[in-house]
């Protein structure tokens, strides 16, 4: 192709027809995109078919990385040129052969489907391993080490250079040899899918890593077993399997060892040894239940529930060290970039005089400038000019640019036109006043205080000049006051006589100023009155009314009585001669001048022609002299005044030159075009065919102008740019990307700006783009930048404080957290943010997303990952910001986390990741997974902590083994254990979130508003929302990794906040929440019932109390933040609602939200497309719920005294027998409601007569006492739930086989529909009652809505209920 195509351009004859060469497809019409686009869109097309919208396996499709890569790969010269169209990689599986001709067989065909390329994402949480393999190597090689030097005895570390510690250390090499042998086994199972599509050197790379790590497994204890004279257990028995007897060797471990240790994890290691083998030397006689896994050797079931939390607690503290450590370097960076520099109102009147300077400085294009210094010695070597700017051409141009941003303001209606009118710089520059104009807010008041000092200065001028030269501002005020009386007295005085009279007086005073005298020589008590007639004198110039021209020359008589009879006292005289030279003989002097200023000519006034630069300076005038009150909280809109600020702090910032706009990169579209998909029905060609068919184009619209004829009734207000034919529908994977890879092809320029639709960019901040795509010239490192990231700002953060809470951590994450991905760990990616891309980088490399259906659900993420392997680099500038729409609800919140959550879950899957894993440096890897899966993947360790802390003190319980053992230190004062769940506990309250948040709250507005944020976020319930957004982040990525199940989970991103009902929140909070909470509440009540550790520790009770406040907030924090959630009415409404939901009966067509059975059904859908794997995890982890039945039957007062199984056994008696008694009642419902009514009534009444009976018999004739009824509902319940979760979970199975039995399953599943039913209906009481017990206490709404929604919100609830009390009442009336 590429040889016909240089043919063609070189204009070449072919050798076969003598004709110049010709294209192999051409001549035809659409011949490209028939016969070589269109076979391979029907390939993928076939391929996402193969998919069923991403519910079938990653390894049964190829997405369109296998595609790319196979097109990368030699194999695709196998396609040739003109295409063979019988190829394989045009080739069906043969299952979809098979399909479409039954009569074939299976064995006369070879199945020639390429099948996937390189990777097959398979689900498994062993990718978490098998990508980033080094790190958890170096976890557990340390991990070994540490437990190495803890065993020795003194724990000291210094001991691993002694002789015998230092061989037992050597041992790690042995335990890393396996973990090479897992991870290579690994990559064969893993990749075992995609060995069709591997060539042979592929394949014998994979078996010679098997085979090479499997012999250094066999090699490395052998040698290490014959190292030793006084072999340990492990050596002497390897010495045994290769004959005992032989003489000590050498060793062959002559290696150089620099172990790493943590010293806070080798403390709590150290003082587990001890009381572990203490442990494991105590005989346990006195078991309390029949059989159970206690009686191992050794106590090995204690010793692994007391060390496996500390484990766990080890693998995700990198994590922990990681948000320290970011926190830290983060702010500094930032207070190195200049970030925070004008937190304040204040801090931008202080810098104002630099900001004329800067502004030129920055965004004014100069050929004659020198390249300014960057990072830290940029940051100690910025100067800007103390003065406005070199030119009245430069000043004009700030004066410009800084009015039209004020202008967009009050456009936003972000600022009253007051305030707007105290912003502006004079657009008109003055030149008469010779002085700097700064904007009035900045000189607001400053004229009456100067006033107030200058009429009690009396003779003390100095220190008068003294203090008014101490304020900037206020000299200017002063100054340009004085000048602008001079100026506007000047141009309004026309008479001859008139005029000298004013000249004299202001030389007079201009001569007193040098002097430095004014105060000592005039009168200064009088100036009040003079400043009144000038204020009155200036009104009148602003109406600018003839019929005020006698009030005027009054006003110009008074000033001149009030200048020479008040102020001028000792230079009367000198006054007096100078209008008697002007004057009429016989005349005094008070008929002199109160003849000045009446004379027709005298006085121009009005004025006119009156100009737009006389208008502002009168306006600016009017504004000094009257502006009273203090202008430090304009303006007062916290949005235009935080705007205002970062605006003018990041002039300061390093940034690259503004070129001239021609010289600039090209950057999209000067005005607004819109990229669709169309689909259009056309004839077929077919004329026989009266069908038509579906055509589908890529098109490009503009807005066009609408007509000025009125008979133009049909006319479009858009206009077609382009329009390309497509091979088909376009969507075939995730909408989002593939509609940004369409349209990719319409944008024009260098840069591309993918922002989203719930974002917003501001004017002041438009104005640095041409700084911005500087960058894309200038080197980051080794590279250029291919994708700049951009600064974001939550705005949505005032509507209530989950959305407040949400704005923080989202502003931590967009600005400190990037900042540090960015630099120095170079592993920030791309997370659908206003981000530029290279527009040719990324148009050459497969767009600015992936497509893939499910795989790529964070498709935004993976351009990150696109661009980082093609040798790109991404980077994150903060001097410019757009705004940002995050979610204000709980529930929008929560459906956001899931997404997200759904999508590291894929990525952990992704070759992407594997790669990244693979070809980073050890320490760039370890960024890349915590700042990626990793940190989703801590926080379900995290869960996990609390979860195996529980069963393994559920074990020690229910076996006996805690009261046996409850005198060892490790059971009754585990101090490793302790601390452990105390780093788990601030994970899971979101402590750890908070400093990130903290530290920039600090930089960017001061240190005392984060403290106070700080303390506002605690009392406004910010651990209870972490800590149910740790449940939602962990339900959702286990889930995925396990089954699958991810999508896109539409949010809306409304900025309304509305009541959700409370089956809407049990739908969405069910399987994440409420049943682990109830789960977890079930565990702490078994172990507060039976336990018998130390209860009075302090570490012992605030960690139970940190999991008690872990089940509260995951049952019952939707109803706390939920708006009107303890309002009486509408919980008798939810009420209503919920018994609707529950009993309603689903059926094709009926959704999730309208029953109970539809939505039930939907919840097991990732079970039906779940693998094998998928399934047996998910019996595996429902048999902890037969643990509670197990041990607890032997805890009744009735059975203390026997172990016997046949009391286990009867247990499963009662629980058949309530299953048959609920089948019963299931098929008398259906059998007899209708027609027998009698029979079903008796039925029912027996039924419930039974329940009754049964523990007032057990009570009377057992002895059974209440604390026994609860105990068997507590050991019961979960073994209900567990039958459940595996009745689910085989349901797909099932499904698949054709077995005869399939009916009575199906029988048997109504049954188990009536018993999920019955939990459903138990669930959601338990979650009602305390619900509606605090909805009866008005203040409790009140309480609520006061404290988690903002005033203006609280206000509105309020007037809403009254007017809904109103209207009920009206309503009754009417009844009535």
């Amino acid at each position: 192709m590429a040889f016909e195509l240089y043919g063609m351009l070189a204009g070449d004859v072919s050798c076969m027809t003598g004709e110049n060469v010709k294209p192999a497809y051409g001549g035809e019409e659409e011949a490209f995109l028939r016969k070589v686009v269109t076979p391979i869109y029907e390939v993928i097309r076939r391929e996402a078919e193969r998919s069923r919208r991403g519910k079938s396996k990653h390894s049964q499709w190829r997405n369109y990385d296998d595609l790319n890569e196979y097109f990368w790969s030699v194999d695709c010269f196998c396609l040739g040129w003109p295409m063979c169209t019988d190829a394989d990689f045009f080739c069906k599986p043969t299952e979809q052969i098979h399909k479409k001709n039954e009569e074939e067989k299976p064995s006369t065909r070879r199945d020639r489907w390429v099948g996937k390329v390189n990777f097959v994402e398979i689900r498994s949480f062993w990718h978490i391993f098998r990508s980033f393999d080094r790190m958890w190597s170096f976890f557990i090689l340390c991990l070994q080490a540490m437990i190495i030097i803890a065993c020795d005895g003194s724990g000291d570390p210094s001991t691993i250079f002694t002789a015998d510690v230092f061989k037992k250390g050597l041992s790690i090499f042995i335990t890393a040899a396996i973990l090479k042998l897992g991870q290579a086994v690994l990559d064969v199972i893993l990749s075992w899918k995609a060995q069709r599509s591997m060539s042979f050197h592929v394949k014998l790379r994979y078996i010679l890593k098997v085979v090479s790590a499997a012999a250094w497994v066999i090699v490395l204890p052998v040698t290490y077993a014959y190292s030793w004279e006084n072999s340990p257990v492990f050596a002497q028995t390897v010495k045994n399997w290769f004959g005992g007897n032989s003489s000590s060797s050498p060793s062959l471990f002559i290696l150089a060892v620099v172990i790493y240790l943590v010293p806070n994890i080798l403390a709590a290691i150290k003082p587990l040894v001890g009381p572990t083998k203490a442990i494991m030397s105590v005989l346990v006689t006195n078991f309390q239940s029949h059989g159970f896994v206690p009686r191992a050797k050794n106590n090995i079931g204690v010793v692994i529930a007391l060390w496996a939390p500390i484990i766990l607690v080890y693998f995700m503290d990198t994590q922990i060290w990681y948000c320290i450590f970011s926190t830290l370097l983060g702010g500094i960076y930032g207070a190195f970039r200049r970030l925070g520099e004008m937190q304040t109102s204040g801090m931008l009147r202080s810098r104002f005089q630099s900001l004329p300077g800067a502004f030129n400085y920055r965004l004014i294009p100069a050929d004659d400038r020198d390249k300014s210094k960057k990072g830290i010695w940029g940051f100690f070597s910025r100067r800007f000019l103390e003065v406005p700017c070199k030119t009245q051409k430069e000043a004009a141009r700030f004066a410009q640019l800084w009015n039209k941003i004020i202008s967009s303001f009050r456009e936003e209606d972000l600022i009253s036109n007051k305030e707007m009118n105290l912003l502006l710089v004079p657009y008109w520059a003055d030149r008469d006043l010779d002085l700097i104009q700064w904007p009035p807010f900045l000189l607001a008041s400053k004229i009456p205080i100067a006033l107030d000092m200058a009429k009690d200065s009396d003779s003390r001028g100095k220190e008068l000049k003294k203090q008014i030269e101490s304020d900037y501002y206020m000299k200017c005020a002063v100054c340009e006051c004085y000048a602008s009386f001079k100026n506007i007295s000047m141009v309004l005085v026309q008479g001859k006589r008139e005029k000298e009279v004013i000249k004299h007086i202001f030389r007079e005073v201009d001569q007193h100023l040098v002097d430095g005298n004014l105060t000592s020589e005039f009168n200064m008590s009088a100036l009040p009155t003079l400043y009144d007639h000038f204020v009155k004198l200036i009104k009148f110039l602003l109406k600018n009314n003839p019929d005020d021209r006698n009030e005027v020359v009054i006003l110009f008589q008074d000033m001149l009585e009030a200048v020479t009879r008040d102020m001028m006292e000792d230079q009367a005289s000198s006054l007096v001669e100078s209008i008697h030279g002007f004057g009429h003989e016989g005349m005094t002097l008070h008929e002199e001048q109160y003849q000045l200023f009446a004379s027709s000519g005298a006085i121009r006034f009005p004025i006119n022609p009156l100009t737009e630069a006389w208008k502002e300076k009168i306006n600016r005038l009017y504004l000094l002299l009257t502006t009273k009150e203090s202008a430090m909280d304009v303006p007062s809109n916290l949005e235009a005044r935080r705007r205002i600020s970062f605006f003018s702090n990041s002039l300061f910032m390093d940034m690259p030159d503004a070129p001239k706009v021609r010289n600039m990169l090209s950057f999209s579209y000067p005005s607004l075009r819109v990229a669709y998909i169309d689909e259009v029905e056309e004839p077929n060609k077919d004329k026989s065919k009266k069908i038509h068919d579906k055509v589908y184009y890529s098109a490009l619209v503009k807005a066009v102008p609408k007509s000025s004829d009125a008979s133009d009734s049909t006319q479009n207000l858009d206009q077609v740019i382009y329009r390309i034919k497509l091979p088909g529908p376009a969507i075939l994977g995730e909408g989002k990307s593939e509609n940004q890879n369409h349209a990719i092809i319409f944008t024009r320029g260098e840069g591309l700006q993918t922002i989203d639709m719930n974002q917003d960019n501001y004017m002041e901040e438009a104005l640095k783009m041409r700084n911005l795509l500087q960058e894309f010239l200038e080197r980051d490192g080794l590279r250029y930048p291919s994708i700049l990231g951009l600064r974001e700002h939550i705005f949505t953060g005032s509507v209530s404080s989950i959305a407040w809470l949400m704005s923080n951590q989202e502003t931590s994450f967009v600005t400190i957290g990037q900042r540090l991905l960015a630099n120095p760990l170079k592993v920030r990616f791309h997370y659908g943010h206003p981000d530029v891309f290279d527009r040719l980088f990324h148009l050459t490399r497969g767009g600015v997303s992936k497509a893939s259906k499910v795989i790529n659900l964070s498709e935004d993420i993976f351009a990150g990952f696109n661009s980082t392997l093609r040798e790109g680099n991404v980077t994150h500038h903060e001097y410019i910001q757009v705004g940002k729409g995050r979610d204000v609800g709980l529930n929008q919140i929560s459906m956001f986390e899931a997404k997200i959550a759904n999508g590291n879950g894929e990525q952990t899957l992704s070759r992407d990741i594997y790669w990244l894993g693979h070809r980073f440096d050890f320490f760039r890897m370890l960024s890349c997974y915590f700042t990626t899966v990793g940190f989703y993947f801590s926080g379900l360790i995290t869960v996990l902590t609390v979860y195996v802390f529980l069963y393994g003190r559920l074990y020690l319980v229910l076996s006996g083994l805690e009261e046996s053992l409850s005198q060892q230190p490790a059971i009754r004062d585990n101090k490793p254990l302790q601390v452990a769940l105390a780093s788990q506990s601030f994970v899971q309250i979101g402590f750890l979130m908070a400093l990130p948040m903290l530290m920039e709250i600090g930089l960017e507005r001061g240190l005392r508003i984060a403290l106070s944020e700080f303390i506002l976020m605690q009392l406004q319930l910010a651990p209870v929302f972490f800590t149910f957004s740790l449940g939602t982040k962990t339900h959702y990525y286990g889930r995925t990794l396990l089954h699958g199940g991810a999508r896109y989970r539409p949010t809306g991103r409304g900025f309304v906040v509305f009541h959700a009902k409370f089956a809407d929140n049990y739908r969405l909070y069910s399987r994440s929440h409420f049943v682990k909470g109830i789960e977890m509440m079930i565990l702490l009540i078994v172990y507060q019932m039976f336990g018998h550790t130390n209860r009075s520790a302090i570490a012992n009770v605030l960690i139970t109390i940190s999991m008690w406040f872990m089940v509260g907030t995951w049952l019952f924090a939707p109803f706390l933040f939920n708006t009107s959630g303890f309002e009486w009415q509408k919980i008798v409404d939810d009420w209503t609602d919920w018994n609707k939901w529950i009993t309603n009966r689903g059926g094709i067509g009926v959704p999730p939200e309208k029953s109970w059975e539809s939505w039930w059904e939907e919840e097991q859908e990732h079970l039906r497309h779940s693998g094998m794997g998928g399934i047996i995890a998910e019996i595996l982890l429902a048999l902890r719920f037969f643990i509670y039945q197990y041990g607890l039957v032997y805890h009744l007062n009735i059975t203390k005294h026997t172990n016997s199984f046949l009391v286990y056994g009867g247990s499963w008696v009662v629980i058949v027998l309530i299953l048959i008694i609920m089948r019963v009642g299931s098929v008398g419902r259906r059998s007899f409601s209708a027609s027998y009514q009698l029979v079903f009534r008796l039925i029912n009444g027996v039924i419930f007569l039974t329940f009754i009976s049964l523990p007032v018999i057990l009570i009377a004739l057992c002895h059974m006492t209440i604390e026994d009824i609860i105990v068997c509902i507590l050991a019961l319940m979960p073994t209900g739930w567990g039958v459940l979760l595996i009745a689910q979970a085989l349901k797909p199975l099932v499904h698949k086989d054709t077995c005869l039995w399939i009916r009575g399953y199906i029988g048997f599943w109504g049954l188990i529909k009536a018993l999920a039913r019955g939990y459903e209906i138990i669930m959601g009481s338990l979650l009602f009652t305390p619900v509606a017990f605090l909805a009866w206490f008005p203040f409790v709404s009140e309480f609520q809505t006061r404290m988690l929604f903002n005033q203006a919100f609280s206000e509105g609830s309020q007037i809403s209920r009254v007017l809904g009390g109103q209207r009920q009442d009206r309503s009754s009336q009417k009844k009535e």
